[in-house]
């Protein structure tokens, strides 16, 4: 009997797209001869939708602004020990009952712990980690407390916070000429490289920041660094066991959100995928950036990054496939953790398959490695027997 692995993406986020793109790549990795694959994408509105429209990204500018005409909407409910997904309308429509859940989801609402603490509340095994690792993986400016108190090398920053940044600009202002200019300024809660901004000078403090807090409540100010390398790594595990993927080079630059996923902006990043990388249709997304693997680096230079990997993964109570992005600084040599992405985009399969690994053979592991944990998670005790209400019976 195959496993029913039902894959989650979407969601109310601004990244909504890019887990469509990243979700449809693995939905075509998993083997089919193992699983039984049940795409569920939750609408910009949250609700929950199947079809097998989903098997196709091409069919997905049909749908995503009114999936209820061409999508089935369910609702996902626990039944004794099972976890079923029942279509609302249809007395006699066919359930489905999920085994494992595979969270292919980008951004707020949903990579922030969201996600997880549903699929915790169903009981549900699940690929991702848990919502204390989700959250501190989308809070920019939590994650970087977290590295601070545990020694883990990063730019300098501060934290600019919505509710008072009229009231207190010049001290905002202050700190910001101490780090010195040029900044870099990105809404604490977003990826894809949303929202992020240069500030060249001080005239370019206020508006810059400005047009970031249009995004979050909370906006990360760090030095920038002019020469910089940027490097990034995966690591697959467990609490009990990680090990990190080949180091990537990314060599053509910054990239922002047009770069990485919109076409004749200086990516690949529309352009379709073979069936064997992923789907009829699909965009290869982050796996079209330009890159070096193995990334130019020293023997320390390596052995830092991948024990520091390592620590973040732990430090962070990460769990699943992460990618955690490195910067050097070319000038002094230093190297510098930047932030990890909790759910990575195309779940970094480039560069697990530097090690040989295929994008079917990390799914088989992530679905293992979920397993493991819920079985795990079984043998501790969350309640315990007490006769606390009996002093509120009726007499």
């Amino acid at each position: 009997m195959k496993i029913c692995v039902a894959v989650f993406f979407g969601g109310k986020s601004t990244e909504h797209e890019i887990s469509c793109i990243s979700a449809n790549q693995a939905i075509h990795a998993l083997d089919k001869e193992k699983y039984e694959v049940l795409p569920i994408y939750i609408s910009k509105d949250n609700e929950f939708y199947i079809g097998e429209e989903l098997f196709d990204l091409a069919n997905y500018s049909s749908f995503i602004n009114d999936p209820a005409q061409v999508l089935k909407k369910v609702t996902i409910y626990k039944d004794g020990n099972a976890v079923k997904v029942k279509p609302v309308k249809g007395l006699f429509a066919k359930e489905y009952q999920i085994d494992v859940a595979f969270p292919v989801v980008h951004g707020t609402n949903v990579e922030d712990g969201s996600l997880a603490g549903f699929l915790q509340m169903l009981d549900l095994p699940y690929t991702s980690c848990d919502v204390l690792g989700g959250a501190l993986g989308q809070d920019k400016a939590a994650m970087k407390d977290v590295f601070r108190a545990e020694g883990i090398p990063m730019v300098e920053y501060f934290v600019v916070y919505n509710s008072d940044f009229e009231e207190n600009y010049n001290e905002y202002l202050a700190q910001a000429k101490k780090l010195g200019f040029p900044l870099i300024a990105k809404p604490a809660n977003l990826g894809s490289s949303i929202g992020i901004e240069v500030i060249k000078n001080q005239k370019e403090f206020k508006e810059k920041v400005s047009e970031c807090l249009r995004y979050d409540f909370k906006v990360v100010v760090e030095t920038m660094i002019e020469d910089l390398k940027e490097v990034n790594i995966s690591v697959i595990g467990t609490n009990d066991s990680a090990r990190v993927s080949a180091i990537e080079e990314v060599t053509n630059g910054f990239l922002d959100f047009d770069k990485k996923y919109q076409p004749g902006k200086g990516s690949k990043g529309a352009k379709k995928l073979g069936a064997k990388a992923g789907a009829k249709g699909a965009s290869k997304g982050m796996a079209s950036t330009i890159r070096k693997v193995p990334a130019d680096l020293t023997a320390k230079q390596k052995k830092t990054i991948e024990d520091t990997a390592l620590k973040v993964f732990r430090v962070l109570n990460s769990f699943g496939c992460v990618r955690i992005d490195f910067m050097i600084d070319r000038k002094n040599n230093k190297v510098y953790c930047n932030e990890i992405n909790t759910i990575p985009g195309s779940l970094a399969f480039y560069l697990w398959k530097e090690d040989g690994i295929s994008f079917d053979k990390e799914c088989d592991e992530l679905i293992n490695n979920a397993l493991y944990r819920y079985a795990k998670k079984s043998r501790k005790t969350y309640s315990f027997d007490t006769n606390i209400l009996d002093n509120y019976a009726k007499k």
